[in-house]
Parts: C-alpha cells; structure tokens; sequence
C-alpha cells in the first residue's frame, strides 16, 4: 500500500494560489483636522493675506448684487430700497441695446479666439526652434515688454502709427493719398482691436506655453531623430502633445471669460469709431449704472453675464474631462 507524502508549508505561509498572493493595505486612519492644522500652520499663515483680501475684495462685495432685484437709490441705501422682483431682467431682455452689446461682445471673442489664441503657440514653438539661448532670451524680452504698457500707452501709440496724423498717413500724403484713419474707421475697428490686443498681451503669452515645453524630456526629440522624424513630424508627436494640457486649461479660461473684453481699450476708443462698433456688456453696464445711474439695471445686467460665464467654464471643464484632460479642477 503506498502513501502519499506532502510537504508542510512554513509555519505563518499558505501554501498553493494563496502563498503568492499580496497582503491587503492596511487601513488608512483619518488624521483629525486639528492634527493637520498645527502640521500645516505655516503654510496656512502664508496664504492667509491672499485668502482675506480675495474674500474682501471678491466675494463679499458679491452680496450687493441684491440690488438687481430692486429699485436701488444709492440716497436710501439697500436696505430701504423697494424689491421690485425680476422686473429690471424683464427690462434687460426687452433692451434692443443690451443685444447689440452681446451680439458685438460674442463677434469679438470670437474673432479673437480665432486669430489671437493662437498667436502665443505659434511664437512659442518659434522661438522653441531657436537654438542659441542667448537669442531666444533677447526675443521673447523684447516680444512680451508691451505687456507692461498701459492701455492709454497702446492707443496712443498706435493713434501715432495709424491715426489720421500719423505716420503711416503722413506716409500716404507725400505719395499723393489722403484720407488714411484707422482709429476713426467702424468697419476695420474688429481688426484694429485684435491687432493691439497681439502686439500687447501674444508675448506674455509665451512664457506660459514654453514652460510647458520646458519639461519635454530631450532624449524624445533624440529618438524621434534617430528614427527618422522630420522638424514636423517632432513637432506634431512631442511639441503639441506636451502643450495640449495648458492649451486646454487656457481655452476653458478663455471662454469662461469670453463676455468679458476689453473694457478700457475699447472705452478709450469709443469716441472715435461711436457706440455701435465698440459697445460691449462691459461698456454697457458703465453707461447704464455709472453714468446714467439706473444702478439696479446695471447689475441685473453685470449678474447675467456673471452666471453665463460661470456655466461656460464649467460646461468647458466639464467637456475637458471627457477628452481626459484635467480641465481647470477635477474631484479627488
């Protein structure tokens, strides 16, 4: 009669399948918040001026939008202000002039997403080429220095350049041409806006979109060369996929603040092309509140845009994740 013989596992082991198996996690004890307080005071305290003036300057001023729903008088105050419920929104839709500051405000955001968003890639992945460090640093200064300008300093200059008596004019009168003003023109004021808006804010743009190329790792471009990739193709497979991520987060800004234009450039050129080609929400609002002191319509409209802004990020951000992007927030 033969017997069968078995080996005995190691006192502690199991033996079979469940000998190669990982050991669960142990469990993750939740710290108490007044533990991660005292750990992370100083960074806390750091923060803590930012959190203030942020709070101060940007949320609780946000309690005055009650006053869309009244029949506000800065001499009687909020409180004593009669609630005239949603009748100032009721006058806002019913405003032919409030849709022709949307309609102008949506014409420029989009023309500018098309023909200056781009613009900052573009140079970026230029003066990426460039090889000399000493070059690249001398052109992106000299391309983001108008940044710093203010926009009274934009028009002027280009008021000199292009103005009735400008350069560009003076130019034309000696050649027998008379007639040349760009800034007092309605029909080339879109391009006119679009263009101060390259030369001022494309260069600062840059610094965003080469930091991101900062982190490509060198050896890519070095392989891709050893198997034969042309400038194109290194720049399609390496430079924009590693750009994809800020280009991504800063469209979602970008539409998140697309009824949002360029209050005090197009303010300071109302005068000069009139209140068809230059009015926006922004100006609008100015006009009605400020100037013309029917404060309540005001706010009903600022609030409007207010919420619509906010629905275009999240619905932006919302669509990012879905492409599986990081977006401008995502859950933990």
């Amino acid at each position: 009669m033969s017997a069968e013989t078995t080996t005995a596992a190691p006192h502690g082991q199991k033996s079979g399948a469940a000998a190669g198996a990982v050991p669960p996690a142990p469990p993750t004890r939740k710290i108490p918040w007044y533990v991660r307080l005292r750990r992370d005071r100083s960074l806390i305290l750091m923060t803590l001026p930012a959190v203030i003036l942020l709070a101060v300057f940007a949320y609780v001023p946000m309690a005055g939008n009650v006053v869309a729903w009244q029949d506000y008088s800065p001499y009687v105050g909020i409180l004593d202000s009669p609630f005239v419920g949603w009748w100032n929104f009721e006058r806002l839709f019913a405003n032919e002039a409030f849709w022709h500051a949307v309609g102008n405000t949506l014409l420029i955001t989009g023309f500018q997403l098309v023909f200056f968003f781009p613009v900052p890639i573009a140079l970026a992945l230029l003066l990426n080429s460039v090889m000399t460090p000493r070059i690249r640093t001398a052109i992106q200064s000299i391309v983001y220095l108008p940044h710093f300008f203010s926009w009274v300093i934009v028009v002027t200059i280009f008021q000199q350049m292009f103005g009735g008596a400008g350069f560009v004019a003076q130019r034309l009168a000696e050649q027998g041409h008379s007639g040349f003003d760009l800034m007092t023109d309605p029909d080339t004021f879109l391009l006119l806006i679009t263009a101060q808006s390259v030369w001022k804010d494309a260069g600062w743009g840059i610094i965003i979109f080469l930091a991101a190329l900062s982190t490509v790792d060198p050896a890519l471009y070095e392989a891709s060369v050893m198997d034969g990739a042309n400038r194109w193709r290194r720049m399609w497979h390496i430079t924009l996929p590693a750009m994809r991520a800020t280009i991504i987060l800063l469209l979602i800004l970008r539409l998140g603040d697309a009824l949002t234009v360029g209050f005090e450039q197009l303010i300071l050129q109302r005068g000069a092309v009139g209140s068809d080609a230059s009015e926006v929400i922004d100006t609008y609002v100015y006009y009605q509140g400020v100037v013309n002191g029917d404060w309540s319509f005001a706010a009903a409209a600022g609030l409007l845009k207010g919420v619509v802004s906010l629905v275009l990020v999240l619905g932006a951000n919302k669509l990012a994740h879905l492409f599986g992007e990081a977006g401008v927030y995502q859950k933990a």
